[in-house]
């Protein structure tokens, strides 16, 4: 295999990787072994076809789609450590020459970590700010606790009001017509909850059990279903129940409930120093990140489009796992939200380029000042990961590759150069 590496503009490279007519050929003899079982030759048994006869019966191009596709990885793999260039998007590969006989060439465009001009980094000027917590927060703390532990109470002697959870049956109509999606049955929605469309909600209020209601609303023009955006709409109601959330009665006995404490003073301290404790970390972290947009500011970098599109991906495939974990699809937070696959992405780009400007500058400044990651700092992070994916760490250690060992190293010395800015930053 041989390499010619092409520095493009804007931090883009172009590898030219030739692999010889001797593995191109051994590509194709390994293709040919893959798939001559399913390819039927008059004359042989299946799978029995010599390959001259195969191609000379649909062509001597029959396996390279194969062939190539056998020989760009590795080499691919080979070239990219070879080059020496720090990698930071997914190729993209052209088949420049491929025949029999002859080298397979073909090349790879990437995006490579670009070089950072550092502005200033120390002495950053940021705000103090002091933590305070109200009453208020308190009992909004308390009240959620209140909700969670309320029990439901059916009411049959008034009619719908704000805060009532209405059981409903629906379907809904446009132009006369019923749409997907459209109806339901025993439906509990509360009221004033404005999860449903334009005023729905507020056109129960005041119906009783057992009655009928057509309910006129009209779908928002940004409506995720193009169909029915901006359509006006019929909703043929029928009240089924009412019911209501009944909270306990706040006192030391509710303390004693839901809480290790013994009475609703000490329950609320404790509340009051988890909201301060809670608020301090966030204060830490929204710190860190007006020194580094700072130091961004002062920055110059130029991100290659790849790079960023690379950061996209990761984030959507990130946010689509979380998703699942909760039980729904892409598709269905799309379908709740009103948005598209298109909005999606265009909705990560400012978050995608702000993470990689920050590690850039990060890992600009660990190269600056040569910080360092001790064996003791690298053996506490292990330490760490063994506890939290529930593993013995010595077998933690024989899982983590060469690859895998640097990139801790490396993000433990990127917060240790947030650790340093931060600490030389100046408070005003």
């Amino acid at each position: 295999m041989s390499l010619q590496v092409e520095k493009l503009e804007k931090n883009m490279a172009k590898l030219t990787i030739e692999a010889s007519a001797e593995e191109f050929e051994q590509a194709i003899q390994k293709a040919y072994r893959k798939n001559r079982n399913k390819i039927n030759v008059q004359g042989f048994r299946k799978g029995k076809a010599p390959l001259a006869i195969i191609e000379r019966m649909y062509g001597a191009s029959i396996f390279y789609e194969d062939a190539a596709n056998e020989l760009i990885p590795e080499a691919y793999e080979k070239a990219a450590l070879e080059s020496g260039l720090e990698i930071v998007s997914r190729p993209e590969f052209d088949v420049i020459q491929i025949e029999k006989g002859k080298p397979f060439i073909f090349t790879a465009e990437v995006a490579v970590k670009p070089e950072v001009t550092l502005g200033e980094y120390k002495g950053i000027k940021v705000e103090k700010k002091e933590v305070t917590v109200t009453d208020e927060e308190v009992m909004e703390r308390i009240n959620r606790e209140l909700e969670q532990n309320s029990r439901m109470i059916t009411v049959d002697d008034r009619p719908v009001q704000k805060d009532d959870i209405a059981v409903i049956d629906f379907e809904g109509f446009v132009d006369d017509e019923p749409f997907e999606g459209g109806k339901s049955e025993n439906y509990e929605l509360t009221i004033g909850s404005n999860s449903f469309i334009d005023n729905f909600e507020d056109q129960l209020i005041g119906k009783s059990i057992g009655d009928e209601v057509d309910v006129n609303v009209t779908f928002p023009e940004e409506y995720h279903s193009k169909e029915l955006a901006g359509k006006p709409a019929l909703f043929k109601v029928k009240i089924n129940g009412i019911k209501v959330k009944e909270l306990p009665k706040l006192d030391d006995d509710f303390a004693q409930d839901v809480s290790e404490f013994d009475t609703l003073d000490e329950y609320k301290d404790s509340i009051k120093a988890t909201i301060k404790e809670n608020k301090e970390k966030d204060l830490k972290v929204a710190k860190e990140n007006e020194i580094i947009d700072k130091i961004i500011e002062d920055a110059k970098m130029d991100i290659p489009e790849p790079m960023i599109e690379s950061q996209i991906r990761i984030m959507a495939d990130d946010f689509a796992q979380r998703m699942r974990y909760q039980g729904l699809s892409l598709e269905q937070y799309f379908q709740f939200t009103g948005m598209d696959s298109h909005k999606f992405i265009e909705s990560l780009r400012p978050q995608a380029i702000k993470r990689i400007q920050s590690r850039l500058v990060l890992e600009a400044i660990v190269k600056a000042e040569d910080i360092k990651v001790t064996e003791e700092e690298l053996e506490k992070e292990l330490t760490n990961m063994a506890s939290m994916y529930k593993m013995e760490i010595d077998k933690l250690k024989e899982m983590i590759g060469d690859r895998e060992k640097e990139q801790i190293e490396a993000d433990i010395a990127v917060q240790k150069a947030v650790d340093f800015v931060v600490e030389k930053a100046e408070e005003i």
